[in-house]
């Protein structure tokens, strides 16, 4: 906009003069990011109708009041990088893939004092980078910027980028960072990258104070577990190596943080995942004539990368056999836990691993899986991956392998299990099911009666269905976890075989997922009803029937309600029982002879009512 311009929308609005500035800052050409409409060039100045007129992405030719732009409309300057992107595009392109931390120089020059927080910076690069590339370009492009001495890097993503007036080393940096902290779990993150940036002798004096002040914090800070504290002084002894000092005079030592061997369980769940390999050579080399039986609890126990490490270790220092042995007698024992089974599953067809796996791969093994994979999902508190499923899903070879040496009976029952397992969805638990049936046809029968069950509806009143959904929620949220926590227990006390708290958890259990697999069934197909269909004119549900009994030529009213309704003690029948379902359409005189148990009984009906016009 024109001086002319400007001057003629103050005088018509006087409050527009503090925002002078900004309206003269509005001219054709220039470019800007609306708080709505996003980025956008205006085009020109109408002054008929007084408004701007700006091509956005998605709105071309948009025209605008100037005064609404003052509060929405930010113009950009010559310099920024979405600017550029349009005035410049070679070149941005250019830096977008050969230059990253150059093209972030670029873009701070544009910001007062140089500086925008990661917040800012992130949100204008995946626009000028494109959404749909971001996320991988700037996984790699912070690498380098981090290495770039011109760029001081922020922690959080609330504080700034800032381009410095004079660059500093990537060890200066980091030191500088480290000196002005006092977590103790940054100064180690820190120190990690100092070791892994540093090397030079020109730094060697800072790196002597950075190695006190990071023992100081494995020594004596209260705010890191035991596993940073281990790995704490692992990058201790890396610095020490660095700068010279002998890592014996260094306490505490490696060793003496796990010492104790029942404390290396709950040290292996948070370990990194860089410094797993190291930390099984630590437990040797600490403890020689233990570390083959802490292995094997490190593995029963272990998670991801840790269950190949805790294998690998223990076959390259001669255990297979013994390896062998006890994965057997943990399928046996049902103690094969989910991220061994999920290796298990995985290096099936390994030839490294060939005499290891291939007595496993067995129908019991797949049992195994799906226990696995039922309890983690019973466990878990949202609906997350369960990795294990997945690659039951995935690998389109996995149950056929696994059911190589089953018997039809046997695969009946694991098919069973699989469509009552709580870690599938429906429409994956089909797709599993055909591969049971194309290995075993007869399977398909379970398909069939499944559809069979499903399909027909029962009529319920909402009380019933209720108690009905209450006793459901009841099972799946409070017996079922305590089900399995109680199987957990049991197993921590010993040989199974003679365990007869594992024996009774385990009944129970099958016991629970039964109840639990009738009431999925029967709420599936309830159908809640308020009796008001019922009409006098013949016996339906929601009807009041008295009937005169031959045998005895008394009378007697019943009342015949949903499914789950019966209460005999006030003669209300629930319309599946077999008197129910002899009455069900009957009109007042007919009669009908029901069979209850070993006798027969002929009833004639009196009259019809209506229980909704009896409540």
């Amino acid at each position: 906009m024109n001086s002319e311009a400007v001057s003629a929308l103050i005088a018509k609005n006087p409050l527009l003069k503090a925002s002078k500035a900004q309206l003269e800052a509005m001219e054709p050409g220039s470019y800007g990011i609306h708080r709505s409409w996003g980025f956008g060039q205006i085009k020109s100045y109408d002054e008929t109708s007084q408004k701007l007129i700006i091509d956005f992405h998605n709105k071309k030719a948009h025209p605008m009041d100037p005064a609404f732009c003052i509060g929405t409309l930010q113009i950009l300057p010559s310099n920024h990088l979405l600017v550029r992107k349009q005035t410049e595009p070679s070149v941005i392109t250019k830096l977008i893939s050969e230059d990253a931390s150059q093209l972030l120089v670029e873009g701070l020059k544009a910001y007062p004092n140089n500086a925008a927080t990661a917040i800012e910076i992130e949100i204008t690069l995946a626009q000028v980078v494109g959404e749909e590339k971001f996320k991988k370009w700037w996984s790699a492009a912070k690498k380098a910027i981090a290495k770039d001495p011109r760029i001081a890097v922020p922690v959080k993503k609330t504080e700034c980028y800032v381009l410095r007036e004079i660059p500093v080393s990537a060890e200066d940096e980091i030191i500088e960072q480290f000196n002005t902290t006092r977590s103790a779990r940054r100064r180690i993150a820190l120190a990690e990258d100092l070791v892994a940036a540093s090397g030079s002798k020109e730094v060697k004096g800072d790196l002597n104070a950075i190695l006190a002040g990071l023992s100081e914090s494995v020594k004596d800070s209260n705010q890191i577990d035991a596993a940073e504290r281990l790995y704490g002084a692992f990058v201790r002894d890396a610095l020490a190596r660095q700068v010279g000092v002998d890592i014996a005079t260094l306490v505490p030592s490696q060793a003496d943080l796990i010492a104790n061997v029942r404390e290396l369980v709950s040290i292996a769940e948070k370990i990194p995942v860089q410094f797993q390999s190291r930390f099984l050579d630590l437990v040797k080399n600490t403890h020689p004539t233990e570390y083959r039986d802490a292995a094997f609890t490190l593995l029963k126990t272990s998670q991801g990368k840790f269950t190949t490490e805790c294998i690998n270790f223990l076959v390259e220092h001669g255990h297979s056999d013994e390896l062998a042995a006890s994965l057997k007698r943990w399928q046996i024992e049902q103690n094969l836990r989910a991220p061994v089974l999920l290796w298990i599953v995985k290096n099936r067809h390994s030839k490294k691993f060939a005499k290891l796996l291939n007595d496993l791969i067995t129908p019991r093994l797949l049992s195994a899986v799906f226990f696995a994979i039922d309890y983690e999902a019973l466990q878990a508190a949202s609906a997350r991956r369960i990795p294990l499923a997945d690659i039951l899903s995935e690998d389109t070879d996995l149950i056929a392998d696994l059911l190589s040496t089953a018997d039809p009976e046997t695969a009946r029952d694991l098919a069973n299990a699989l469509m009552l397992n709580q870690g599938f969805e429906e429409l994956t638990k089909k797709s599993l099911l055909a591969r049971f049936i194309k290995i075993f046809p007869g399977i398909q029968s379970i398909v069939a009666k499944e559809a069979e069950s499903n399909e027909e509806q029962i009529l319920v009143s909402r009380e019933s269905y209720e108690a009905k959904r209450v006793e459901y929620e009841s099972i799946v949220s409070k017996k079922i976890p305590e089900n399995s926590k109680a199987i957990a227990t049991a197993r921590e006390h010993g040989d199974l075989k003679e365990n007869s708290e594992y024996k009774m958890a385990k009944q129970d259990q099958t016991i629970l997922m039964a109840q639990k697999s009738q009431l999925e069934k029967e709420l599936s197909r309830a159908r809640i009803t308020d009796f008001k269909e019922a009409t006098p004119d013949q016996v339906s549900v929601g009807s009041v029937i008295e009937v005169t009994i031959a045998s005895s030529k008394k009378t007697a009213k019943y009342t015949l309600l949903g499914a789950w309704d019966s209460d005999p003690e006030q003669n209300i029948l629930a319309y599946k029982t077999p008197l129910g379902l002899g009455l069900l359409g009957k009109k007042v005189g007919e009669s009908v002879k029901v069979k209850i148990g070993t006798s027969e009984e002929n009833y004639t009906i009196k009259s019809i009512g209506r229980y909704i016009d009896s409540r």
